[in-house]
């Protein structure tokens, strides 16, 4: 009713007086104006922390060069790819070769498949056969025939893991193409998984005396590497479409559909039909940090601009800080779960630790709350079977069979002196004390 008043007498006198009468009808009813935004009353202010704002790694709108492979109408080398769609001609994929971006980083010239398999010392039909070239659709039709060999292990927080290990000639080839190629190739400083000069120890240096460390963990970090990531990889690097095409085939793996899934729940089987990094290949963890480098600097970027640490020891990532840092985290984390999906990835939320300096602080299984150290767990351990092996024998300790036990306890027993030389020295004192 107020309103069709106010709307009549702005009509008949004016939109002041209809303003007046909106003034008059607040006071008889002894309600108050509503106030202005600039009169709002403040929100109290809290921690000042940056609030950086996301921006695409890649950008959509960039005009980039594309090479296009022509059609030719003969075959222009060996095991060239026919154009289905006119019966009669080939595609030239190795247009996009980039031979200085080889020689920029000391890699072998590779322009066609005939260079791969010279290279390789090996007959073109045979490197063909190591990628499945003459199976139907490009995968093994049968466990026995594949060039894996597939294991099952349980995984202690539930599912289970595929350990796919390649057979002697593949592993031959993978790991030529891992020291004349991947090694050779650098990645980001934040990398310190499998990377010559770094080690868990270097992991875990950057965060020794922080207020908190987070740890996320990536799920299914080599499976969700696909086919199409490891081929751009490649590309990157210089190498041509073609040649391309083939390393990624000679270092991906695609399971036969007969390999039988344990624990009664095939639809798990789904994760690894699509040719993905094999777990088990020695090449999957250099390819692997690099498809991740766009990941690194990302995350690391996120990180550097909340004045914290970031690493990545392969799956395992691991962030720390001072007490601003801490107290930016209900910000900080989304956004370091954006850019994981941005960048397919996925998040395993079960191992996902927030650390406090109150509590026992490890990375990689380094403890970093003052110094580099051991757990104190891990070395009563290793204490404890020492003590046994000497008082009852060598043999009586090996409960896992280790084919040298020898071997085994000599190089726990190393890597506790380069975390912590005094418990080392004590711990190797009681090793040569074991009768052999």
């Amino acid at each position: 009713m107020n309103r069709l008043l106010r709307t009549l007498w702005g009509w008949i006198f004016g939109t002041e007086a209809s303003s007046a009468f909106e003034d008059s009808s607040h006071r008889q009813t002894g309600s108050a104006k509503p106030a202005k935004s600039a009169e709002r009353k403040q929100k109290p202010k809290g921690e000042d922390y940056p609030k950086p704002k996301l921006t695409p790694f890649r950008y959509k709108n960039r005009q980039r060069k594309i090479v296009r492979s022509g059609l030719v109408s003969q075959q222009p080398y060996r095991l060239a790819m026919p154009y289905v769609a006119s019966l009669g001609d080939f595609l030239d994929l190795t247009a996009d070769h980039a031979p200085e971006k080889l020689n920029q980083q000391e890699l072998p010239l590779l322009k066609t498949p005939e260079d791969l398999a010279n290279w390789l010392q090996k007959p073109l039909g045979t490197v063909a056969w190591l990628t499945d070239y003459f199976n139907e659709a490009r995968r093994p039709i049968d466990v026995r025939k594949a060039h894996y060999r597939y294991t099952w292990k349980q995984k202690r927080t539930g599912g289970y893991r595929l350990i796919e290990s390649p057979l002697p000639m593949l592993k031959e080839t993978q790991e030529q193409i891992l020291d004349e190629i991947l090694d050779r190739v650098p990645v980001h400083d934040a990398a310190h998984g499998f990377c010559t000069g770094r080690s868990i120890l270097t992991n875990a240096r950057p965060h020794v005396g922080q207020q908190i460390v987070v740890k996320m963990d990536l799920d299914n970090f080599y499976t969700r590497v696909r086919f199409s990531r490891v081929v751009a990889i490649f590309r990157s690097i210089g190498y041509s479409r073609e040649v391309a095409l083939w390393l990624a085939k000679l270092t991906t793996s695609a399971i036969p559909s007969n390999l039988e899934f344990p624990g009664g729940e095939p639809k798990q089987l789904r994760l690894f039909l699509p040719r993905h990094l094999p777990q088990g290949a020695p090449t999957s963890p250099a390819i692997a940090n690099l498809v991740a480098f766009s990941l690194d600097v990302r995350l690391a970027g996120l990180t550097k601009s909340f004045g914290g640490n970031y690493t990545r020891y392969g799956d395992d990532l691991t962030f720390s800080g001072d007490w601003r840092f801490q107290k930016s985290l209900r910000l900080f984390i989304p956004l370091a779960q954006q850019i994981i999906r941005q960048e397919r990835f996925v998040i395993n939320r079960r191992k996902r630790k927030i650390l406090r300096r109150s509590a026992q602080q490890s990375v990689t299984g380094v403890v970093v709350n003052d110094k580099t150290n051991i757990s104190r767990k891990s070395y009563d351990n290793l204490k404890a079977t020492l003590h046994n092996c000497v008082k009852l024998g060598p043999s009586s300790q090996n409960r896992d069979d280790h084919p040298d036990f020898y071997a085994h306890l000599r190089g726990r027993i190393a890597y506790i002196q380069q975390l912590n030389k005094p418990k080392g020295d004590k711990l190797l004192a009681m090793f040569k004390q074991i009768r052999w």
